[in-house]
């Protein structure tokens, strides 16, 4: 049997890591597409060597476009690959462009899609994401859900009714995270480099759209960044995109700003960190894997269980919310329950691959 996965981001290779290793122990066959969607010099040989991820079989190296040309130009090249191939399967990762490319494609040449991290909703229909997301699962075959919650909003979207299959896993990112958190201690130089070995700071992260396309919504988490900055440091690995952003408009960030870093210096940060200050969906739930307290910079979630449990606040991009959270939350301890399965989700999406009636 042979599966064909569509991958465009690095948090997706990373979680496409541990299934790739699973798919292998079960005996399928797998190639892997990269869009090239988040184009940047960490997703190099070097990257792939350190991190066990397999090679792509292809770079479609689609980039630097607008979501209608990206996901245009996606669906045409991935449409090539999956005739050349002909997979038993099209298995896809999260809410990206390259997610929903990837399933249209297989849609429209009657190949079954599997989507891991299936049935997330943050409600927000102004968000790409959701979009990419809720098309995804509505054409997939078979839908992998990290939580409950997601389970709950399916059935609730009427998918009990639809020619589909819907399992909960567990999330991929904790199997992620407990395989690479040890090499990430012996690999990362990331603390001694900054000088940050042993001392207390907070770990930022800034980069949805709804944030910094508006001048606004970025000048006010700026504000407050650079508020709690002058009584303990704030590392913020800032994207390009949002560096040019706060060029534009004149925005200046008084913290600690780097380059976005490799995975296993993100483990590090997160796991000596006080909080995590994010707008990032994936970051929030490593945030709680990794036992810190996140303040969510964005009015919704589709982690909402993080939430409820009390390991996340929404506080939106408002400079008094993000302040009054810091000040409440800045030494509150996690304790991290089950919420995302036992770190075996890989294991038990391959069996079930495995074992399906296409």
């Amino acid at each position: 049997m042979k599966i064909v996965t569509i991958l465009g981001a690095r948090p997706q290779f990373i979680k496409a890591a541990a299934v790739s290793r699973a798919l292998n122990k079960v005996g399928i066959e797998e190639c892997i597409i990269h869009t090239g969607q988040h184009f940047d010099k960490n997703m190099s040989d070097v990257f792939f060597t350190e991190m066990e991820i397999p090679a792509p079989h292809y770079n479609l190296e689609i980039h630097s476009l607008g979501h209608g040309a990206m996901t245009g130009r996606m669906l045409e090249k991935v449409e090539e690959v999956l005739t050349t191939e002909k997979p038993g399967a099209v298995l896809v990762y999260g809410d990206t462009n390259s997610t929903l490319a990837g399933a249209l494609a297989a849609a429209k040449l009657r190949i079954p899609v599997a989507h891991v991290e299936a049935g997330l909703r943050s409600f927000n229909m102004d968000m790409p994401e959701e979009i990419n997301r809720i098309l995804t699962d509505r054409i997939s075959t078979i839908l992998f859900c990290p939580t409950s919650t997601a389970v709950k909003n399916l059935k609730a979207e009427g998918f009990g009714k639809f020619n589909c299959r819907i399992e909960q896993p567990g999330d991929v990112m904790f199997d992620a995270i407990k395989y690479y958190s040890q090499k990430a201690e012996k690999a990362s130089t990331i603390l001694a480099t900054l000088g940050l070995s042993g001392k207390d700071f907070v770990l930022a992260t800034l980069h949805r759209e709804e944030n910094t396309n508006n001048p606004a919504h970025l000048r006010a988490i700026a504000e407050a960044l650079n508020t709690i900055h002058a009584s303990v440091p704030v590392v913020l690995p800032l994207h390009p995109r949002t560096r040019n952003y706060l060029t534009s408009h004149r925005i200046q960030l008084k913290v600690i700003l780097i380059d976005p870093v490799g995975y296993f210096d993100m483990l590090m940060l997160l796991r000596h960190c006080r909080l995590v200050l994010t707008d990032s969906g994936g970051l929030q739930k490593e945030a709680y894997l990794s036992g810190k307290f996140c303040i969510t910079l964005r009015a919704q979630t589709e982690w909402v269980e993080l939430v409820k449990a009390g390991a996340n606040v929404i506080t939106g991009a408002h400079t008094k919310k993000i302040l009054a959270a810091f000040k409440k939350y800045r030494s509150k301890k996690i304790t991290t329950k089950a919420l995302y399965g036992n770190g075996d989700a890989a294991v038990k999406i391959a069996k079930s691959l495995k074992i399906s009636n296409w």
